[in-house]
């Protein structure tokens, strides 16, 4: 049906694409209303809820449009979507959240999270760039052969992301005076929904975010052949932007509130699910060939976390202030006008 609608033209991809979005944001805020009412039932606890279902929720656009572009064989769109999300979530929502107010920052996000996702960027980088064991060379069928992110490098990530699961818990469990960075997000944690309705908004949750996740991947490889341009450029930026729309959606509310540590908190965890849950996952499934231009993007994104981890750690505040964000934006600028014309 999608295929056939994209018959007509290529505005109709772009329309599919921002219905698509809509679709998976939406669907993923049912989903965690639902799953968060259903795990209240069970008396789980809302620290719990917070970094589990709350945090999966949000990562959830992300991990849709991976597993569609997987099953389609659209592999450069999986790995530019992921990191093209995590240079977003960086350079531009922290970047526009420090220029509203100065972000501060929480002791673990110093200690902890954001040094894991500079190392989330440097192993990518190793998997596709450097002679490593857990990277592979893998045959492509227009240039012999690549190294790629394979199965074993897939393992890899997932066990970083257990560890990154294991300590969260363990410090909250330690902390537990400390401020919960997902409160800002979209659930139902305060909120009654009885089973029925709880179950509901799962189920259309579910097809929200499935139908929302064929609709942007098909429209984007449609849009990309007919531009004439590559998958990874549009990964890189319309469907990164997209899959991105929670976290800005989160940051805008937190800066707004004046609660900037918790946007600080969100991008950073978010951008450590990205590679470890959904690329390593991905790359489970189906190994990923490295596209040209990948060793930029993989570095950039370890940049943008090494300029944040300096920015607050270089000042009294421990904060990122506003000619922070202006740096990070402009070094985005740089960075896609590079990409766009290279």
């Amino acid at each position: 049906m999608i295929e056939s609608l994209l018959s007509y033209g290529w505005w109709v991809g772009v329309v599919l694409i921002i219905v698509g979005f809509v679709a998976l944001v939406k669907g993923a805020d049912w989903l965690v209303d639902g799953a968060s009412a259903v795990a209240k039932q069970f008396g789980v606890s809302d620290l719990v809820i917070g970094l589990t279902v709350v945090a999966f929720g949000t990562s959830m656009p992300e991990f849709v449009v991976n597993m569609v572009s997987v099953a389609e064989g659209s592999t450069d769109l999986a790995i530019t979507n992921i990191l093209g999300s995590n240079i977003i979530n960086t350079f531009v929502i922290l970047g526009l959240t420090a220029l509203v107010y100065p972000i501060a920052s929480q002791k673990r996000s110093r200690d902890f999270d954001i040094p894991l996702s500079i190392i989330a960027g440097i192993l990518v980088f190793a998997f596709v760039a450097v002679r490593s064991p857990w990277g592979e060379v893998m045959p492509v069928a227009d240039c012999g052969e690549t190294r790629g992110i394979g199965r074993l490098g897939g393992i890899v990530l997932l066990l970083m992301f257990v560890y990154f699961l294991y300590n969260t818990f363990r410090h909250a469990k330690d902390h537990p005076e400390e401020k919960e960075e997902t409160s800002l997000q979209p659930s139902a944690q305060g909120r009654e929904i009885g089973t029925g309705r709880a179950i509901a908004l799962i189920i259309a949750g579910l097809v929200g975010l499935v139908l929302g996740g064929e609709m942007i991947v098909k429209s984007a490889v449609d849009l990309a052949t007919r531009l004439g341009v590559s998958e990874a450029i549009i990964g890189l930026t319309i469907v990164a932007l997209g899959t991105s729309l929670p976290e800005l959606a989160t940051s805008v509310i937190a800066a707004t509130k004046k609660n900037c540590d918790i946007a600080l908190g969100n991008v950073v965890g978010s951008n450590i699910f990205n590679v470890f849950f959904i690329l390593g996952t991905s790359a489970l499934i189906n190994p990923l060939p490295a596209y040209p231009g990948i060793e930029l993007d993989a570095w950039t994104a370890a940049a943008g976390s090494i300029l944040v981890w300096l920015f607050v750690k270089t000042n009294r505040e421990r904060e990122i202030k506003r000619w922070g964000g202006a740096v990070l934006l402009l070094v985005y600028a740089v960075y896609l006008t590079y990409r766009l014309i290279g």
